[in-house]
C-alpha cells in the first residue's frame, strides 16, 4: 500500500495554488473542475510521480473549524522535508514568506514553521 494523495485544507484554492507553486516550488499536477471547486494537486519538482498534495477547500464546517483551531494553537497542518532548513528559510524569507518559528534544532531535526497564507502553518524539517 502506498500514499498517493494527502490533502491539506485551504481557504482559497487559487491563492493556495500560487503559494505552493510560486513560493514553495511545487509543480501543479492536476487542476480539474469539480462543481464549484477544483481538484488541484501539486507535487515535488524532484518527484513528479510521487505523492500528490491535494489543496482541499475547507468549506465543510468541520474542516474549517479544525483548520482554524490547529492554526490558532500553533500546530502545523503538515511537514515537508528539505535538505537545508536554514537555506530554505533564507530563500523563502526573501520571497516574502512569513515564519512563526525560525530555524530551530530539536534533537536530530532542524525545523522552521511558515504561514501558507491559506489558513495553515507548515513545518519544514531537515534530518
Amino acid at each position: 500500500m502506498n500514499i498517493i494523495v494527502a490533502s491539506i485544507f485551504v481557504n482559497d484554492q487559487e491563492r493556495a495554488l500560487a503559494f505552493y507553486t510560486e513560493k514553495l516550488g511545487f509543480v501543479k499536477k492536476h487542476d480539474v473542475p469539480v462543481g464549484e471547486h477544483r481538484w488541484i494537486t501539486v507535487v515535488s519538482q524532484d518527484h513528479q510521480d510521487g505523492t500528490e498534495l491535494l489543496l482541499e477547500p475547507n468549506e465543510h464546517p468541520a474542516a474549517s473549524a479544525y483548520q482554524e483551531q490547529i492554526y490558532a494553537d500553533g500546530i502545523p497542518a503538515t511537514m515537508f522535508g528539505v535538505s537545508d532548513v536554514r537555506e530554505e528559510y533564507r530563500r523563502l524569507t526573501e520571497l516574502g514568506v512569513t515564519f512563526t518559528i525560525e530555524p530551530t534544532t530539536m534533537g536530530e531535526l532542524t525545523i522552521a514553521v511558515l504561514d501558507d497564507t491559506c489558513g495553515n502553518l507548515i513545518q519544514i524539517a531537515q534530518r
